[in-house]
């Protein structure tokens, strides 16, 4: 059986809140891209988030894409 990719999104932008994920314009969200493993996309965030160091209001994320893509298991009964 076929391993499925473990896909990762890497976005950024300015929230509300530097505590939380409440993004002002979603329409400015930038998108960094999607990345075939974890080490990939934090490579990817990490580089982001050490530019935009300096400004509390920026906040780049990385996104499970492939939890979100899983198949639900159905249930027995």
């Amino acid at each position: 059986m076929q391993q499925q990719q473990k896909l990762h999104l890497v976005m950024g932008g300015r929230v509300k809140d530097p505590r939380g994920l409440d993004f002002v314009d979603l329409n400015a969200l930038h998108v960094v891209g999607v990345f075939p493993d974890l080490a990939a996309a934090t490579e990817a965030w990490r580089a982001n988030a050490q530019r935009t160091v300096d400004d509390a209001e920026m906040k780049y994320v990385v996104v499970p894409l492939h939890k979100l893509l899983e198949k639900p298991e159905t249930a027995e009964a």
